[in-house]
């Protein structure tokens, strides 16, 4: 077990011990699980319902959207409420994650979500009064398990972060059995999700030499299994590995991300469209490279050689083959992202707490820039 910023359990074939351990400690008998439809469709559930001591008694919440919204953070808050819950587990990716520490937050705080949320101001507001969180990851890419921030699509359509050390889920466990059935497509947007993560957070302008090296581990860690894991599913060496490489890249980005999450989530946020994290990221990431290598191309050698591309110049070319190799798209119009949501999502990309950690100063216009060269 290691303890760093929260406890973490990681292991093949973990999740008995570790989810009994936790239960027991916390004294919990009646906890909250957030999950997903599509990990209820693929068995999981019963995974977990198996693992869980027979005198525990939880209630399951299975509608949480792939992009959490504050509609389903306040339909899941009642049924916590009602039921008399009294711990969360997140069950699944991110968002399933995020989900569960919003409900924490919204069934703890007064007031709607938008006044807690960081480009408001919230983070001070978010205090150290929420139940106990399990977070068990079945996907290997957001790190949402060590993090401590969860990201929500408010009523109003922004798509904004809580932020708090106090959203630290108290417990991870991470069981890498748990992602063998996971699909191709799903391991390499989850997949490139991390590796955006661990090269964003090391060109970010925060001073944080810890975190570098950590995100360096996970970015060839993620480098050396991504492709394995998409092509072989059941290879549970590669599974771990890309698990790992998931939790180092939000291990490392307490220092900061930058103009690709700014443009993801704003784009994410759209209404109408249901656009997945890590593959707007793969999609983005050459561009936003490209963007910033004037202030940040001293850092790209060091990035280049733990992913195995040439050097320096040859990385954005590099990564968008990639992104290529694993099937998923290198454009924004094959997502079908057009002009006019690229022009919705430039102002929000501006206001995205994650731009103010961006290498290269960026406003509304160079985001609209991007986006269209992305197109």
């Amino acid at each position: 077990m290691i303890t760093y910023l929260n406890r973490v359990h990681f292991a093949d074939g973990v999740l008995g011990a570790a989810l009994a351990g936790e239960l027991a400690g916390f004294g919990a008998r009646r906890p909250f699980v957030a999950t997903d439809p599509g990990i209820a469709a693929a068995g999981l559930l019963h995974r977990l319902t198996a693992a869980l001591p027979k005198d525990v008694r939880p209630t399951f919440y299975d509608r949480t959207p792939a992009n959490p919204t504050e509609a389903a953070v306040k339909e899941a808050t009642r049924l916590f409420t009602e039921a008399g819950c009294d711990c969360l587990i997140g069950f699944g990716g991110g968002s399933p994650i995020d989900l569960a520490k919003a409900v924490g937050l919204s069934a703890s705080h007064d007031g709607p979500l938008s006044g807690y949320m960081a480009v408001e101001g919230g983070v001070a507001r978010i205090r150290d009064t929420m139940p106990p969180l399990i977070a068990i990851p079945t996907t290997a890419g957001t790190g949402s398990e060590v993090g401590r921030g969860a990201i929500i699509v408010l009523e109003d359509g922004r798509k904004l972060a809580l932020v708090s050390p106090h959203l630290i889920p108290e417990a991870a466990i991470c069981d890498p059995e748990l992602t063998l059935g996971l699909p191709p497509a799903l391991t390499a947007g989850t997949g490139m999700d991390a590796v955006t993560h661990c090269i964003e957070t090391f060109i970010a302008t925060a001073f944080n030499p810890t975190a570098d090296a950590i995100a360096m581990d996970g970015l060839r860690r993620a480098a050396g299994a991504i492709e394995t894991a998409v092509s072989n599913g059941g290879n549970l060496d590669a599974r771990r590995e890309m698990m790992i490489a998931a939790m180092h890249g939000a291990l490392a980005f307490q220092k900061g991300l930058g103009g690709v999450h700014a443009m993801s989530h704003a784009l994410g946020g759209l209404p109408g469209h249901a656009l997945h994290h890590g593959t707007l990221n793969a999609v983005l990431l050459p561009f936003v490279l490209a963007f910033n290598q004037p202030v940040a191309g001293h850092r790209y050698g060091a990035v280049a050689e733990a992913m195995g591309i040439g050097g320096a110049a040859d990385l954005p070319a590099g990564i968008e083959a990639l992104t290529a190799r694993l099937g998923l798209p290198t454009r924004l119009g094959q997502m079908g992202v057009d002009e006019a949501a690229i022009q919705a999502a430039a102002p929000l990309a501006e206001k995205d707490h994650t731009n103010a950690t961006n290498p290269r100063e960026a406003g509304a216009a160079d985001y609209l820039a991007i986006m269209r060269e992305a197109l």
